[in-house]
């Protein structure tokens, strides 16, 4: 119940971080070019808090919930607009004004992104080396000449320092149906290969399985078996165990590494455990009950109790990828582009039938990812954060009635024509993009609870 809390809570706060950014820019720009801003509102049902602000005294509201938002600005067609504050009314703006307000929201979803890329690259991201694990026989990365050890140096000259950053460019080329060029390294001696990703499903990639779909792993840390650390009240701390004790066997099983060790405690919650530890250069015996701890609804074992891992065996697999300001910044304007590129590119293949429906994802996906990258730290909550503002960016730019970007259609037709748009086609394309955008909705929803069930 404390997990779904958790989830509900950080996906309200993000996704009400990210309008209110969005509702920002429309505001921002709108103010700029002197258009009267009647209400700024963040939420949805009841105001929670309302406040005036400014020379106009504009309404600034917090709905209940913080799951939408809008800025409404002086309209004609919404109200009698008395003759002093006609210029300053929306539609009496120069049509290069207008498309520049409704513009603004997007743009400034991929302005949060750059910055938060940013922030990232400059503090930097501990991950695993690209070094190969185990490769799968007679599968497209054994074909390709694959074997384990290798360490990943570049994908099509771009430099792959992670196994995060090796995934995101394998992911931009299997959308892309791309042959790759890979270079590699193993005993110092380098190596091309090429790796036909066009063989790859693009459903895959959304349920997270391109590295089995091409016959990889990651490199298995071979952490030995020695406490590290020991909670106060856990049951290892209860059983006699130290630190820096190693552990031999367990029930008569030799355990060669921690993982190993971490397995057997998993599978008997509640189970007692005769462990062998090597101490001092001692054998002790010890008698371990794991307690039982749920894990998404399932039952494990758990000790309290954390691994040795010294400086040397971090460093051969981990580093940190970490840039100057100037190049984060960068890197920060690259990340956002391509992110956005695929966005599209994946929308365009469902569109197409390329890809299935079964890659949009809805509220409870969304709930679900944002407590999990919050649970595991402040980059990954971050890296969550940047990847949803380039959807929603891209997302609002989708030429759909109701959409920030059919608006813009709207003026584009209004530019080339001269002369806007007819409020009964407008109206008809609102309750045309209403329906798409419920359906695309139900469709995501669906998806939601068949994952929540399955």
């Amino acid at each position: 119940m404390n997990e779904i809390l958790h989830a509900i809570a950080f996906f309200i706060i993000s996704v009400g971080v990210l309008i209110t950014f969005h509702e920002f820019g429309h505001f921002w720009v709108a103010r700029f070019f002197d258009v009267k801003i009647l209400r700024f509102s963040i939420g949805i049902g009841r105001s929670i808090y309302t406040k005036r602000f400014g020379k106009d005294q504009t309404e600034f509201s917090i709905g209940f919930l913080p799951l939408g938002g809008y800025v409404k600005m002086l309209d004609d067609r919404e109200g009698k607009v008395v003759e002093e504050e006609k210029k300053r009314e929306f539609n009496s703006k120069p049509i290069w004004q207008r498309f520049s307000i409704v513009l603004a929201g997007p743009v400034f979803n991929f302005i949060f992104a750059i910055f938060i890329y940013s922030i990232i690259y400059s503090i930097g991201v501990n991950a695993l080396k690209p070094i190969i694990g185990d490769v799968e026989p007679s599968s497209i990365s054994e074909e390709s000449g694959f074997v384990k050890g290798q360490k990943i140096l570049s994908i099509n000259g771009a430099k792959t320092p992670t196994w995060p950053t090796v995934i995101d460019s394998l992911v931009k080329h299997t959308i892309s149906g791309n042959t790759v060029n890979i270079v590699l390294e193993s005993d110092s001696k380098k190596q091309n290969l090429s790796l036909d990703l066009s063989k790859i499903k693009i459903d895959k990639i959304s349920d997270g399985k391109l590295l089995n779909e091409l016959g990889l792993s990651v490199i298995k840390l071979k952490i030995p078996p020695i406490i590290g650390m020991i909670e106060e009240n856990g049951p290892a701390k209860a059983s006699g165990l130290h630190k820096n004790d190693k552990i031999i066997a367990v029930n008569g099983n030799l355990i060669e590494s921690w993982g190993e060790w971490v397995s057997i405690i998993r599978q008997n919650p509640n189970e007692l455990l005769n462990t062998e530890v090597l101490r001092n250069n001692q054998t002790i015996y010890i008698e371990l009950t794991p307690e039982n701890f749920q894990a998404d609804g399932t039952s494990i074992g758990r000790i309290g109790a954390g691994p040795s891992i010294n400086d040397e065996l971090y460093d051969s697999y981990f580093t940190l990828e970490q840039y100057s300001l100037h190049l984060a910044i960068l890197r920060a304007f690259n990340k956002t582009w391509e992110m956005s590129v695929l966005t599209l590119k994946v929308l365009a293949k469902i569109i197409t039938g390329d890809a299935s429906v079964k890659n949009l994802s809805g509220p409870i996906s969304i709930a679900k990812y944002a407590g999990q990258s919050a649970s595991i730290g402040v980059i990954a909550l971050l890296t969550f954060l940047a990847i949803v503002s380039v959807s929603l960016g891209v997302l609002n730019l989708l030429p759909i009635p109701l959409l920030d970007g059919g608006h813009l259609v709207y003026y584009i037709i209004e530019l080339i024509t001269g002369k806007p748009v007819s409020d009964a086609v407008q109206i008809v394309g609102q309750q045309i993009g209403l329906v798409l955008l419920l359906g695309l909705m139900g469709i995501a929803l669906y998806n939601d609870f068949i994952k929540l069930i399955g």
